[in-house]
């Protein structure tokens, strides 16, 4: 068979959602891109998945299984008190913004409710396949069952991505495979990755609550999309620090490898980049769910399903808090957040969006309990999910009791250059940095008039007069 003439430029990240989702992200989808070079091949032909991709990137479905997206679990050596050997991802990990994951939320349908509706549901719907060949999965069904166009297409059918029946009564996930979706293929949009990761943890912007859009970040209004600042290769992703996001491809990225480390054209703001982050003068908002409570479910009066109750916030219109990281994370059953401190010339100042979730924790060890959420979806019982759960992990004597864990999230979208913090905003006496649980003494503080307007006044009032001036 006849190979094409060249490669797609750009390997890029995988995301897959239920329609719903898709439907309701606000994010544009890729932008026009020169015709694909197999085009004419895929007219003559059809579209067959990955196979049909691989007349040109042979080997690729293959690398793909042992990705990040596909997996939902990586080694994840910068994390205290977990096993170094063993991966931890979506896959497995039980933390209490999801407090479940693939193993004990594996899509399924849910029992009737009150109004005796159900629905297929589970975490791993975010994932790009076809649930045949599920999460972690090897072998040449799973390479086939690769939704390459999901990622890759610009004219992607979201309403043919669904979960649904199979004649012998399992449940797949469906796939647009169309030759309209794999003659639009090119490099991915916005829409494209913010289908699956807009969507997470329950619904649009819940998680982080960061919107990609020229309304909400720099980056987007220049037109810039995901995949420009990721950069992947062999189709591993680069990922910052997160010390709630675990799994990683092994490959990292920074503000820095394309704005360098004196990005400034004012010395004084150049020389604070040695210990405070990009992201801590440059995304001084954020947002999504603040809370949520997984003991207490909410019911729907529509549909009549139940919810975990959450309490959310609209995108940057909460105020994150600031504290030092070096990279390493503090996992305890009651909280997981940054590792570093002042004294630790590797440590940075970096803003974290603070979420508290309300849930089960084992009486006799302390650890929190992961949730099946099929039954409190359909009847509100919460207790019955952490049953259900705790049989499929074969967990024993499990004592629920209800308690909270707090979780910080980096702070990594929303970037703004017009309202970025300036230094009559961060040194004064109700400033949004707290210098004393920083580590600075309160005779430091006077000394160095870290709150202080006599730090700033002068320079700031020149520069206002020069644009009077002009």
């Amino acid at each position: 068979m006849k190979k094409l003439a060249r490669t797609l430029l750009g390997a890029i990240a995988v995301a897959a959602a239920a329609p719903a989702m898709a439907a309701s992200a606000p994010a544009k989808a890729a932008p026009a891109a020169k015709e694909h070079p197999g085009n004419d091949y895929i007219k003559q032909n059809g579209y067959k998945g990955p196979s049909t991709c691989e007349e040109c990137h042979p080997g690729t479905a293959k690398a793909f299984l042992g990705t990040v997206h596909w997996k939902h679990a990586s080694k994840v050596p910068n994390v205290e008190g977990v096993d170094p050997s063993k991966e931890y991802g979506m896959q497995n990990r039980i933390y209490s913004f999801c407090n479940g994951n693939d193993t004990v939320n594996n899509l399924k349908e849910t029992p009737k409710n009150g109004l005796g509706k159900a629905k297929l549901t589970g975490c791993n719907t975010c994932h790009p396949g076809d649930h045949l060949s599920n999460v972690a999965s090897t072998g040449p069904e799973a390479e086939a069952a690769v939704d390459c166009l999901l990622c890759h297409s610009s004219n992607y059918n979201y309403s043919k991505r669904k979960p649904v029946k199979t004649a012998d009564g399992k449940v797949a996930i469906s796939q647009d495979r169309s030759v309209e979706a794999a003659l639009a293929v090119g490099k991915p949009g916005v829409k494209n990755c913010m289908t699956c990761h807009e969507a997470a943890g329950g619904g649009p912007l819940i998680k982080r609550g960061f919107a990609f859009d020229a309304a909400h970040d720099a980056h987007a209004a220049k037109g810039m999309v995901c995949v420009d600042c990721h950069k992947a290769k062999d189709h591993k992703i680069p990922t910052g620090f997160d010390p709630n996001n675990w799994a990683n491809d092994g490959v990292r990225v920074a503000c820095t490898d394309c704005h360098g480390d004196k990005p400034h054209k004012d010395a004084d703001y150049d020389a604070h980049t040695a210990r405070i982050a990009c992201q801590t003068c440059h995304i001084p908002t954020t947002g999504g769910a603040v809370a949520k409570d997984f003991t207490s479910w909410t019911k729907d009066a529509n549909s009549g399903f139940w919810e975990p109750t959450t309490i959310k916030r609209e995108p940057a219109s909460t105020t994150p808090v600031y504290a030092w990281f070096n990279g390493t994370v503090r996992n305890d059953p009651h909280f997981i957040g940054p590792k570093g401190s002042r004294a630790d010339k590797k440590s940075k100042i970096y803003p974290f969006k603070i979420y508290e979730g309300r849930a089960f924790f084992d009486r006799s060890t302390g650890h929190l309990l992961s949730m099946d959420f099929a039954q409190p979806t359909a009847t509100g019982d919460a207790l019955a999910g952490v049953a259900s759960a705790a049989k499929t992990l074969g967990l024993k004597n499990v004592k629920p009791v209800p308690g909270w864990q707090t979780i910080y999230f980096a702070n990594s979208h929303l970037v703004t250059r017009t309202k970025a913090l300036t230094c009559d905003r961060c040194h004064q006496q109700n400033g949004p940095l707290n210098f004393e649980a920083l580590g600075y003494s309160k005779a430091e503080i006077a000394r160095r008039k870290l709150n202080s307007a006599e730090l700033w006044f002068s320079k700031l009032n020149a520069k206002e007069q020069k644009k009077e001036a002009w």
